[in-house]
């Protein structure tokens, strides 16, 4: 087996080259500027993802994490610290296998097995959760092997544990992910699980990656007070720094059994009359290329894409990335 270390040629999902690890999601810097919890969870390689051609009848990775826990209740370990292989076809990307064994921080195994040789093009996705040390790709001896780089803008999004990827069975299966393969693009993923309240601090964070689109889904994780008070000077600061860059606000999404608990609902509803609200003030002060997706039905209507109301299942994230491709389908 010939084994080939991605850093050699790099990844897509990362926003700075002056990071503390390799496969962190913000720069050293950032450490003393944003809550101490988004420091922790920006640890995560979540969206990042690689590139390579082969004509090998097999794909194997070998990857080490920081953490022994390797999943969570309702998340999966091939999810949370599993690699996820998708190839290039006429009909799009098309998976191809996953590495869903994991037993170890050092973890080897076959991604997938028995294929035709045929020089295809892959597209290798990296652990959502667990912070990544290091990753190889192997493919037998003489294989031919080809990295490959993309320079297009990626989509960008910023946002809640749903972006984080709780509770995704494998990493391509999030919304994030699934729209950058129907786009053909790479995507940039900010998600900070619990922690997406649209600080200053975030928004000159943002503000420095050059983006084809900006996507801020914050709304569950923020108070009715926190959109009052930030999600106006969020968007104007992201505006002000990058002028044509669009910006797309996604609405509140309701537990999927709030329609039964009462309280519960009612902060929902008011959390998303705010957010509209803010949406409408900041078109009315003249801002351009804005745009509003209503959270309503992104996990459908029938109260079953999400274990615990609040996460959704791949059948959540498929139905998430449906409402939103049509918007982004025209803009990105």
């Amino acid at each position: 087996m010939n084994w080939h270390n991605i850093r050699e040629w790099g990844i897509e999902g990362k926003g700075w080259t002056d990071t503390e690890r390799y496969y962190d999601r913000l720069p050293a810097r950032a450490r003393d500027s944003v809550p101490e919890a988004v420091w922790n969870l920006s640890h995560s390689a979540t969206g990042m993802a690689t590139l390579f051609e082969s004509d090998a009848p097999e794909v194997w990775g070998r990857w080490a994490m920081k953490s022994e826990e390797f999943n969570e209740p309702n998340f999966p370990a091939a999810g949370f610290s599993g690699l996820d292989l998708y190839t290039w076809t006429k009909k799009g990307w098309r998976w191809v296998g996953a590495g869903h064994e994991v037993k170890g921080a050092k973890h080897e195994q076959a991604i997938a097995r028995e294929m035709t040789p045929k020089r295809r093009k892959y597209l290798l996705y990296l652990p959502l959760r667990n912070p990544v040390e290091s990753v190889e790709i192997g493919v037998p001896d003489g294989a031919s092997f080809t990295p490959i780089t993309r320079k297009q803008k990626p989509v960008v999004f910023y946002g809640t544990s749903i972006v984080h990827g709780a509770y995704a069975s494998r990493p391509g299966t999030i919304h994030t992910a699934v729209l950058g393969r129907w786009l053909n693009r790479p995507t940039l993923n900010l998600g900070f699980s619990g922690n997406a309240r649209m600080e200053p601090a975030l928004a000159e964070l943002v503000a420095e990656l050059e983006a084809k689109v900006y996507v801020l889904d914050c709304v569950p994780n923020m108070s009715a007070d926190n959109v009052r008070e930030r999600v106006i000077p969020f968007v104007q600061y992201l505006r002000k720094a990058r002028p044509r860059t669009p910006i797309v606000l996604v609405g509140e999404r309701p537990y999927t059994n709030s329609w039964i608990r009462h309280a519960l609902l009612r902060d929902e509803k008011e959390r998303a009359r705010e957010y509209l609200r803010a949406f409408k003030k900041l078109q009315a002060a003249g801002i351009k290329d804005i745009y509003y997706i209503d959270g309503t039905n992104l996990f459908g209507d029938d109260n079953e894409a999400a274990p615990d109301g609040s996460h959704p299942t791949d059948l959540g994230y498929r139905r998430m990335a449906e409402v939103m491709y049509p918007v982004l389908k025209k803009i990105a």
